[in-house]
């Protein structure tokens, strides 16, 4: 006779981990399994590595692997696997991402309420392109850039998170203090003309463009903020840039119509650990090289904002689950 699956009622979702955690570097999962704590390892052949798990808490983590096509994978295959119950589990996507200087500076962390791909396109090459068009990227079906009307797609290029959920997960971080380190305030510091970029790190409501390439650079980050646009009708607003979690939505909303899972229960917490373009004075090549070489100069906050963030939310979810596992909470 199979045991019944085991119940969970979170889910950490990151994308990446050194193997081991123990190991010098720290990726994005490794706080989660320290401080949680994660203890407890479970063999997970179907996705990039073991899963950890904290059988007093009911939570689950997971490191679904970097890149759309990864995260759609891990976050299918977990939810697809007999062991777990996930249908009253929350997900929560903990990671750093690229902040847009124009709405908020290296180090915030930002709640996001529309998550859009930038994937699924027509590219015409920049040396190509009318004269007279912003871009040579051009949604699918399309003939021109930003052509109207966009299309209702049931979300092929569009993902909405639950508003009342985000709005109540904003609400309980609001007015938490980020870390504020010498190195941010030099990096941000090189942002002159941006008030955003220039603000201490915050917590925020702001949305993701979510696609495989690591894009730098103020025409790019143009395109994005307008691409964010055009597919949420003006709504959303570009704050941070991802690279899996349209993956992961996708696989989210393919399990809620199969009962294995509740997309309405997923959250996206994004961190900048950098900037999206280049400061003033600094070409688009030169800041992406300086940022290659080394850690990005927000990485270590972002990591932390992340999980004590994070943290905050998983941790009220855990002591009103008595509310929680039956009613979505609804800050709105």
């Amino acid at each position: 006779m199979s045991e019944a699956p085991i119940p969970i009622k979170a889910v950490i979702v990151t994308m990446y981990e050194a193997e081991p955690e123990a190991s010098g570097h720290y990726g994005e999962f490794r706080l989660w399994v320290e401080r949680l704590p994660l203890p407890q390892r479970i063999p997970f052949p179907y996705g990039l590595r073991e899963l950890r798990y904290n059988p007093q808490m009911g939570v689950l983590g997971i490191v679904s692997g970097v890149g759309t096509a990864r995260a759609a994978a891990s976050i299918m295959a977990l939810g697809m696997d007999p062991r777990f119950d996930l249908g009253k589990a929350y997900w929560l996507v903990a990671g750093i991402a690229g902040v847009n200087p124009h709405a908020a500076s290296i180090g915030s962390a930002a709640w996001a309420e529309w998550v859009v791909d930038t994937d699924l396109a027509y590219e015409i090459d920049a040396r190509e392109i009318p004269a007279d068009w912003p871009t040579g990227y051009l949604p699918l079906g399309k003939t021109k850039p930003y052509e109207a009307p966009a299309e209702d797609d049931g979300g092929r290029w569009v993902y909405r998170l639950d508003p009342g959920l985000v709005a109540w997960a904003y609400r309980l971080t609001a007015e938490m203090r980020l870390d504020d380190t010498p190195a941010l305030q030099a990096a941000r510091a090189r942002y002159t003309g941006f008030p955003a970029a220039q603000t201490p790190p915050s917590v925020l409501l702001g949305d993701e463009v979510s696609g495989s390439t690591f894009w730098h650079g103020a025409l790019l980050n143009q395109r994005a903020a307008d691409w964010m646009a055009y597919w949420t009708g003006g709504r959303g607003r570009f704050a941070m840039t991802g690279m899996e979690d349209t993956g992961t939505l996708q696989a989210l909303a393919w399990l809620a119509r199969a009962g294995r899972a509740d997309v309405r229960r997923a959250l996206v917490l994004r961190t900048g650990s950098n900037y999206t373009m280049q400061p003033p004075g600094t070409t688009a090549a030169d800041n992406l090289a300086a940022e290659a070489q080394g850690l990005y100069s927000g990485y270590f906050p972002a990591l932390e904002a992340a999980y004590s963030v994070g943290r905050v939310v998983v941790d009220e979810i855990l002591a009103g689950w008595h509310r929680y596992a039956e009613t979505i909470p609804n800050g709105a």
